[in-house]
């Protein structure tokens, strides 16, 4: 939509989206002296963040270097460019680096933003030369929601709040799924019992992961007098005759608004997680349908509105893939750890393993995707039905008959049975059983490295000689039907070093940012450890909203020409 009309309001810079990255941009353009407004499309803020495990992968920050652990440049630089093997420009990946500090550093000013550091998840490939096996990863402190006050009804909801009120970090999981083998996951279960006790008399709400993240930024942009507009929903761009893009069409409360931008726009509206027609025009057979676990809004608004005006396009057939379980009354259950369960493999319709089955989701997808093996069958024995939680389901717990009423799982006295029920030949099944067992035994997968990596070992079992290799020998024997599924859509709107959105000849779209799943990733196809989505999603916020503030414009802060402010954040 071309200007030429009068403005419902005006900002220095706009953001499109409510997520981790739309709210750290928001804070720095606040930090640079610019009046800045935050629209959201759905009726709660946080937008995928808020529903993930809330880690953040951004090398050097101050939580790493106040724990002593200091990168040198040329280390992250080297594992980035082995990881991405030339898929992402140097630019783009010296931005990320370089800028990853200072943007933490900025959050780090308000009270609120406060981080522990998850030590021993390593990154996604440690083997890499600049990799790291004790991980890059933080995570925001516990952190109680009823502090967030009449806001705190908009949050978005996600699974880490337990039963009671019992939170659980990413830390605090690793040890619980241990209950039943190790002392620490007992004593991470005594830690459990008093959370709830203490719950209960403190009547507290206490958030952890990305839930925790998002509450602190809510309090941060509170304190900065930022609004957020929720049940928001952005139609289009407003361009300029000059090809710059200086504000937004919005739908709010029934009417069309138009939202100016003097200095800029960020798009920061997800991935095309929950759009039919895009997953099937773009992404691979077998990863087009929809088990993505991406808030439900993202339907690929911002690269839509970009590519209207010229933007271009990248990475579009890749995903922040994750295997998956279904659950019977429709959820998408993703499964990390259960992966390094030991007693178990993952199967083709072959009824052969095909990968390592503890490797990073995203490659665990990629490999089942390129192999078209769409089901894949996880298979495991009683011994691990008694000693670890999988899908939710804890150690020792009987599966809810609706997993087989609906054909998500399946129980048989021996694998040869299993085999006939899940529809892959037995004759297969067993020999792959049996291979696996004497891997098993000998402590060593020689078909695909399964436990080598440190990033296997950090969910395995470390009372065993491999953490992720026990025998298949007890029955009752299980499967359970894997899907491929995602934690957001990875390709998006092409940009430089400045988070500036570019056209197909590498011509910058001027007034136009972009962050997070709306971009094309700066990991390329890979993923190099916890955190990696948003991570990248604060840091191009924040160079996207630095940039910003350092266009020539209007006075910052002047407000709408008629007068008129930006109205305070309130339910719509």
């Amino acid at each position: 939509m071309s200007a030429g009309q009068e403005w419902d309001a005006e900002v220095d810079f706009l953001v499109v989206g409510s997520g981790g990255g739309g709210m750290a941009a928001a804070l720095t353009a606040a930090d640079s002296g610019l009046d800045t407004l935050i629209v959201e499309k759905g009726s709660m803020y946080g937008g995928t963040t808020g529903i993930s495990g809330g880690g953040i992968w951004i090398p050097n920050n101050p939580t790493l270097r106040a724990r002593g652990h200091d990168d040198s440049r040329e280390s992250i630089r080297r594992y980035l460019d082995l990881l991405t093997e030339g898929r992402v420009p140097a630019a783009r990946l010296d931005a990320y680096v370089d800028n990853g500090p200072a943007a933490m550093e900025l959050l780090g000013k308000s009270k609120w933003m406060r981080f522990f550091w998850t030590k021993g998840y390593a990154d996604y490939h440690p083997e890499l030369e600049g990799g790291k096996p004790l991980g890059r990863s933080v995570e925001a402190l516990p952190f109680d929601t009823r502090k967030l006050g009449e806001d705190e009804k908009y949050q978005r909801p996600n699974s880490m709040k337990g039963p009671l009120g019992l939170w659980i970090t990413g830390k605090d999981y690793h040890d619980l799924a241990m209950v039943k083998r190790t002392w620490r996951g007992r004593w991470a279960s005594v830690v459990a019992a008093w959370r709830v006790s203490s719950n209960v008399i403190r009547r507290r709400h206490m958030a952890t992961g990305g839930r925790s993240l998002v509450a602190r930024l809510r309090m941060a942009l509170k304190d900065a007098g930022i609004p957020l507009w929720l049940n928001t929903t952005m139609t289009d761009l407003v361009v300029g005759e000059d090809g710059v893009v200086t504000g937004v069409v919005v739908e709010r409360e029934g009417r069309t608004l138009r939202l100016r931008g003097r200095r800029g726009v960020l798009l920061a509206t997800g991935g095309f997680d929950h759009n039919p027609e895009m997953r099937a025009r773009y992404l691979p057979e077998g990863g087009r349908a929809d088990f993505s676990m991406g808030a439900r809004e993202n339907t690929g608004d911002g690269i839509l509105a970009g590519e209207r005006i010229g933007a271009a396009l990248d990475l579009m057939d890749d995903a922040w893939w994750m295997p998956a379980v279904r659950h019977p009354a429709g959820a998408t259950i993703p499964l990390v750890s259960e992966r390094c369960i030991p007693p178990s493999v993952i199967v083709s319709s072959e009824g052969r393993r095909f990968t390592n089955e503890s490797s990073p989701y995203v490659n665990f997808v990629h490999d089942q995707l390129d192999g078209g093996h769409v089901p894949v069958w996880f298979v495991m024995d009683a011994k691990a039905r008694s000693r670890y939680p999988f899908a939710q389901i804890v150690p020792g717990m009987p599966i809810p008959k609706e997993f087989y009423e609906q054909g998500l799982a399946y129980r048989a006295g021996t694998v040869a049975e299993l085999a006939k029920q899940i529809g892959v030949p037995a004759d297969a099944l067993v020999e792959t059983v049996e291979r696996f067992n004497g891997f098993a035994r000998a402590g060593k997968d020689e078909d695909f490295g399964r436990g080598d990596s440190a990033y296997d070992r950090y969910y395995g079992d470390p009372t065993l000689k491999n953490p992720n290799l026990d025998v298949i020998d007890r029955a009752p024997y299980y499967a359970f039907r894997i899907e491929a599924g995602d934690l957001g859509t990875k390709g998006g709107l092409v940009c430089d070093e400045s988070s500036r959105v570019l056209r197909g000849d590498g011509s910058a779209i001027e007034g136009l940012y972009a962050t997070g799943n709306t971009s094309a990733s700066v990991m390329g196809n890979e993923y190099a450890g916890p955190g990696a989505t948003i991570g990248p999603s604060i840091v191009f916020g924040y160079i996207a909203a630095r940039h910003a503030a350092a266009r020539p414009g209007p006075s910052l802060g002047d407000g709408n020409r008629s007068g008129e402010r930006p109205v305070q954040p309130r339910p719509a």
